[in-house]
């Protein structure tokens, strides 16, 4: 169907400058396609000439021909398309990752897809995954670390993590804390039932460790009530803006926590294949083929 179209532009413009050009194309691979058309039909389809060029008897057949087969392959997609209804697509956010997931992401998106239908699933702290494993989303942007067993992922950002103090607490005012400089305090935690490898995370332990002590939250607001209300510790990536009575000092010894885009691995929809590379090119400056991020699992 490729060739047929480039036939026909060549055939309704005359000249294969002014149809490359229309075709958005160059001119030598152009000629050479519609040589190989000529070679394969066994007939030439034009004449040419320094002037431009002409239709042959044959040329004058197929152009009838071509016209036809892309006017009833573009009636085919319309009839697809209307019977397959709207494309939609489902992104889930973790809790604070709507501005995290930025307004370029979004603006790119709609303008590569515009007819495309965008729902967002917002989750708690509970499930990293905002509803992928259970399929109610077809994307997530989210953060690492979790068990990630068939779920593909490319990373955005990487920020360095803090923890969140409230203002008059004896340790606001450092430049960096340990891991250690905390032992004795309170720590917020997940729920039970909540991926261990994102709940050791945020807890500032290992998985399958002993969690430190604290109250049990499921949202970045209770976490952040917690510390202002009780003075339990609570963590935080230090890109987010805080309120009021809080900061949030540098964690020396905690690893980054990684903004991802996420996907299931067995998906073959290439409208979320699409979003991935587009979050990509807008993170990164550039399209990339999807890697995986280190296993949690590792």
């Amino acid at each position: 169907m490729r060739v047929l179209r480039y036939f026909v532009a060549v055939a309704e413009e005359r000249h294969f400058g002014r149809a490359a050009a229309r075709l958005h194309m160059s001119q030598p691979p152009l000629s050479r396609a519609i040589k190989r058309l000529e070679a394969e039909l066994g007939a030439d389809l034009l004449h040419r000439s320094t002037t431009g060029v002409a239709l042959t008897p044959a040329g004058t057949v197929l152009y009838d021909e071509a016209r036809a087969l892309l006017e009833q392959a573009e009636r085919a997609r319309a009839r697809v398309a209307a019977a397959a209804g709207p494309a939609v697509i489902t992104i889930g956010i973790l809790a604070d990752s709507a501005e995290q997931a930025g307004t370029r992401l979004a603006a790119a998106f709609r303008r590569r897809h515009p007819d495309v239908h965008i729902r967002i699933r917002e989750a708690d702290l509970t499930d990293p995954t905002t509803g992928l494993r259970t399929g109610l989303v077809d994307v997530a942007l989210t953060r690492v670390p979790f068990d990630d067993a068939g779920i593909d992922t490319v990373m955005l950002r990487s920020d360095p993590v803090g923890v969140v103090l409230r203002s008059d607490d004896p340790l606001a005012d450092r430049e960096s804390l340990w891991l250690s400089d905390l032992s004795d305090r309170r720590w917020f935690q997940l729920p039970e039932g909540t991926d261990p490898f994102w709940r050791a995370y945020w807890n500032g332990t290992e998985p399958g460790g002993e969690l430190r002590r604290g109250p049990i939250v499921r949202t970045v607001h209770e976490c952040l009530q917690a510390v202002l209300w009780s003075g339990t510790i609570g963590l935080a990536p230090r890109t987010h803006a805080l309120p009021d009575g809080l900061v949030a000092v540098r964690l020396t010894d905690m690893p980054p926590s990684r903004l991802v885009v996420a996907w299931n691995s067995a998906t073959a929809n290439p409208l979320i294949r699409s979003f991935v590379q587009i979050a990509a090119a807008t993170y990164r400056g550039d399209a990339i083929e999807p890697k995986r991020t280190p296993s949690a699992t590792a």
